[in-house]
């Protein structure tokens, strides 16, 4: 290794003790890292592209260093999607470090995928207390019931007031307003439910009708309007 003379002339002065690395919590355990293979953990972490235009939400299983599983979930980009759709392929059998330097095609991915890196690595993790960690598949479950993200889109406007789009439950239909044109609930279809009946054989009416719930004082509404042309 090479020196400068600045360095050679230097006196050599013995360091303080070293108390070695802090221990972080894993699957139930506390230890020190040192190697990317002693890193384990079922985490979430968020990133955004350089100019905003979209977001991912990046959730990884990790055994050992190595991603057992991915779930890319984006938003806000039409061509993010199909980055996530090649994620979700390269991810898996790739240990972080790979993971952190590969091409990710889109930045708000790359940027999720350094998060989630820094959150291993200190032991902020979902399952930083849970013994053995989170059974492989996890991941499908963050999901729920339709196996579809969970997505909130809302609109307002000064003179035209707030319109509701699509929330946790599905996309909504009809908003129910009080007598001062208030919204108090609404009706929504859960559309991974709505898929899956018409899989399993329901003809498309009944399919809806079982898709289909209502939250608030949906009953109590006055007057309803649909979000999306009125």
């Amino acid at each position: 290794m090479e020196t400068t003379q600045a360095l050679d002339r230097m006196r050599a002065v013995k360091p303080c003790t070293a108390h070695g690395m802090s221990p972080i919590p894993q699957e139930g355990t506390f230890g020190e890292v040192k190697e990317i293979r002693q890193l384990s953990g079922f985490s979430h972490s968020v990133g955004t592209c350089a100019l905003k235009q979209g977001a991912c939400k990046l959730t990884l299983n990790v055994k050992e260093g190595i991603i057992q599983e991915a779930l890319v979930e984006t938003i806000g980009c039409s061509g993010m999607t199909h980055s996530a759709a090649m994620a979700a392929e390269i991810l898996p059998g790739k240990t972080l470090l790979e993971a952190m330097n590969t091409d990710l095609v889109c930045d708000a991915i790359n940027v999720a995928m350094r998060e989630m890196f820094l959150m291993l690595a200190y032991g902020r993790s979902q399952s930083a207390f849970t013994e053995g960690g989170l059974a492989v598949g996890a991941g499908l479950e963050d999901l729920g019931a339709g196996t579809r993200s969970q997505v909130g889109t809302s609109y307002g406007t000064l003179e035209k007031g707030p319109r509701y789009l699509e929330l946790t439950e599905g996309c909504v239909q009809r908003l129910a307003l009080d007598g001062e044109g208030r919204i108090i609930g609404y009706q929504f279809v859960h559309l991974g439910k709505f898929m899956d009946q018409l899989a399993a054989g329901a003809e498309p009416a009944q399919a809806l009708e079982r898709a289909t719930g209502r939250y608030g004082r949906y009953d109590e509404g006055v007057t309803f309007l649909d979000p999306r042309k009125e």
